[in-house]
């Protein structure tokens, strides 16, 4: 009864970490084109600041749930703030550009922390009847973040240096985590208790599906590149790929492994997975190549950029709430099926984006792209972990955070490789390129239309299926 008295207190913790995470994120894409000419690197390498945090993030995800369950989800969680707040201020005094990339890693250790514990904690502190609900409290944070980040981001980087998006990162941060450690019941661990787990786990799978991220996600720095170097993408994406699923495979056969078997072999939970990676996959482009064609092709200052970039979490802070109450009133399902179709046509928007800058042609797939992704998160994480056994949630929050981050990870690696693929090169995305960038760019998103097309028929098959075995 404890958890019940504290329910509201420690939503508000959840939310405002989720906030601060979301907001450094987002102000983060916003300020690509400034750094890339700040540290004199290309366009290109830039996109590395963002995919640098999230293939570490995606690496210890599972680990850090599975370190949840075992030791503290609180533990863990409060301790990945503190974690994100000293990335931030390495962040903030980088020289060069390694350092920074440095800045980028402690950063996303928290990040991973954060985000492996939140959803199985709010799991924990909800019932089946509010779950929806609960979880969209929690999007709504993120929305807020999202939506702060671009404002916040645009007016640091028109009025003072861009290492302020991070510095200012530092005093909340901090503030977060000492309300944190006075709300959360942590319990008193020792030092077996915090030993034992981690003698026992399977570093074994843990290494081989490092490896394999990062392998997958280093090819597509061979793919922008001649047609020698594009056999070396081939084998590093394939082999990439294939160690990862070999990880899986593994630590299934382990004496102690990350992930339960029996959440692995949930097919009716990995369906609802692998749509919402791929939804994120298709999201993402956008996130990262809006900046790009809004301050470098256009001109268009950072200020205005960023309140572009606002639209659509904005949307989505208005639909997710909503469609959360609404999955706990009508069920999930044709929120799910609404919300993919939505992005669907979003991503078909983005290939009418015109030579000479056009406001209704901008801005309207990105309001269906809010509409498209607020309507179908929360549905989709509620039935997710509706699928799952409640001593299980920390490391199926996990696995949600896993599919979020690794489909935001390729697809920015999708993305810059394509666009770039088609701009060989091309350093700095310039107005001097015409209908060569337009036509670059319109193809990343009839390749993200494609995908939304699979997450949708795959959404439906979850849907049946799901369906089925609450009806059995």
């Amino acid at each position: 009864m404890e958890k019940q008295k504290i329910l509201s207190k420690e939503i508000i913790i959840l939310g405002l970490f989720s906030f601060i995470t979301a907001l450094s994120g987002e102000s983060t894409n916003l300020a690509l084109p400034t750094i890339s000419r700040a540290l004199l690197i290309s366009n290109n390498q830039a996109t590395w600041i963002v995919q640098i945090g999230l293939i570490t993030t995606t690496i210890l995800l599972v680990a850090f749930g599975h370190l949840g369950d075992l030791i503290s989800k609180e533990f863990i969680f409060l301790l990945g703030g503190v974690s994100f707040t000293v990335g931030s201020l390495i962040n903030g005094f980088a020289p060069n550009f390694l350092i920074l990339l440095i800045g980028r890693v402690v950063q996303a250790i928290g990040s991973a922390m954060i985000m492996a514990n939140s959803l199985g904690i709010t799991t924990e502190y909800s019932t089946p009847k509010t779950r929806g609900t609960t979880m969209s409290i929690i999007s709504m944070f993120i929305s807020v973040g999202s939506i702060s980040g671009p404002a916040l981001g645009g007016v640091v980087l028109s009025a003072v240096s861009w290492r302020w998006i991070y510095l200012i990162n530092v005093p909340i941060g901090l503030l977060f985590s000492i309300i944190g450690y006075k709300v959360f019941p942590l319990p008193k661990l020792s030092k077996a208790t915090v030993e034992g787990p981690l003698k026992e786990a399977n570093w074994l799978g843990q290494g081989l599906f490092s490896i394999g991220i990062i392998s997958l996600s280093l090819s597509s720095l061979f793919f922008q590149s001649t047609h020698g170097r594009l056999l070396v993408g081939m084998i590093a994406f394939f082999g990439g790929t294939a160690l990862t699923i070999y990880s899986f495979i593994q630590d299934d056969h382990s004496k102690n492994p990350w992930i339960s078997p029996s959440v692995l072999r949930n097919k009716h939970f990995m369906l609802s997975m692998f749509a919402l990676f791929l939804a994120m996959l298709t999201n993402v482009a956008s996130n990262i190549l809006l900046p790009f064609y809004l301050q470098s092709f256009n001109g268009i200052s950072p200020l205005i950029s960023g309140l572009v970039m606002i639209l659509q979490s904005a949307i989505m802070l208005i639909i997710s709430p909503i469609a959360g109450r609404l999955s706990d009133r009508i069920g999930s399902s044709k929120l799910i099926i609404i919300g993919t179709l939505v992005l669907i046509a979003s991503q078909i928007g983005y290939t009418f984006y015109p030579l000479h800058f056009s406001w209704p042609l901008v801005l309207f797939p990105i309001i269906l792209n809010g509409i498209g992704m607020g309507s179908f998160l929360s549905p989709n994480n509620s039935m997710a972990m509706s699928f799952v056994e409640k001593e299980f949630t920390g490391v199926a929050g996990s696995l949600t955070s896993f599919f979020r981050t690794i489909g935001m990870s390729l697809g920015i690696s999708i993305s810059s490789a394509v666009l770039f693929g088609q701009l060989p090169n091309v350093r700095y995305i310039t107005p001097k390129l015409g209908m060569d960038f337009i036509r670059a760019f319109h193809n990343i998103f009839w390749i993200m239309a494609f995908l939304a097309v699979i997450c949708l028929l795959l959404s439906i098959y979850a849907i049946i299926n799901g369906s089925k075995k609450t009806v059995s």
